[in-house]
């Protein structure tokens, strides 16, 4: 099987349905967190159980959907191999802020066929916002298409950033690129959840994103989302090492260009 016999708008619909369910079982929780609950994975970097639950669920449910598929998820529930596909599944992307009872994080779930992104949801948990599309779909935000912003210069843009709590090696060039971006654009946003980042700029909320220090499951499925929303997609290098190369740059078609000169004087590309 193939993603071309694979019916991906059915296909992405339920996965819709499946992540307001799972956003629903992350509500209903978000008010009984502790400091007991917390389990450390590294520095800065925390797990709850309802993290293990959400993505435990997930993978119960995706494996129903699609049996041969294997699994790229960030608590490791499942270590299944598939032979093409691979579910690439973030159950809580934003789980400090969820800890904190900060209202932005988001699930998220792509689908890869080899080394293609074929579909993408990341649904906002607090908004009740599903933002998807599939190979060869329009981007969607509940039901309605959706397109990157049309902002033509730099310095009308709203970006958004994030910064890595494990991998402080780079935070000087970093720091230099923020410095730059933040006097030359109407300013930069830290939300927490590079999930919603993406989804955001495939909106027209934020005119581009960048960070460095991310995971696939962070970024699998809202790059396609943005791609097919009319944005571009890169890593730091203008490639396509952004699933697994741990950087990524999403932008309007219109500043990318920009973006990217700005990169290459401020930061250094090759992580």
């Amino acid at each position: 099987m193939t993603a071309s016999t694979l019916n991906l708008e059915t296909l992405c619909q339920r996965v819709c349905d499946l992540a307001h369910t799972t956003g629903g079982i992350i509500r209903r929780d978000i008010h009984k967190i502790s400091k007991k609950d917390l389990e450390v994975k590294g520095r800065h970097n925390y797990v709850t159980y309802v993290d293990k639950m959400s993505e435990a669920y997930l993978v119960k449910e995706l494996s129903l959907l699609l049996p041969e598929a294997g699994f790229i998820a960030e608590e490791g529930t499942s270590a299944k191999k598939g032979g093409r596909f691979h579910w690439v599944i973030d159950p809580l992307d934003g789980t400090t802020n969820f800890i904190h009872a900060l209202p932005i994080y988001s699930i998220s779930i792509a689908l890869m066929d080899q080394e293609e992104v074929v579909l993408g949801v990341v649904y906002e948990v607090n908004q009740k916002e599903c933002f998807n599309a599939w190979k060869g779909s329009p981007a969607y935000l509940n039901g309605k298409p959706i397109h990157c912003s049309d902002t033509g210069v730099l310095d009308d843009s709203l970006l958004a950033t994030g910064f890595p709590y494990t991998d402080p090696g780079y935070m000087e060039h970093n720091l230099r690129l923020l410095g730059y971006l933040l006097q030359n654009t109407r300013g930069l946003r830290r939300f927490g959840s590079a999930a919603v980042d993406l989804a955001y700029v495939a909106c027209g909320r934020f005119d581009a994103f960048y960070e460095y220090g991310l995971n696939p499951w962070d970024v699998a499925a809202g790059s396609l989302i943005v791609r097919q929303a009319g944005g571009r997609v890169s890593d730091f290098n203008g490639g396509n090492r952004f699933i697994y190369g741990k950087q990524i740059i999403v932008s309007n078609p219109s500043i990318y260009d920009h973006l990217m000169e700005i990169f290459r004087t401020y930061f250094i590309a090759d992580l």
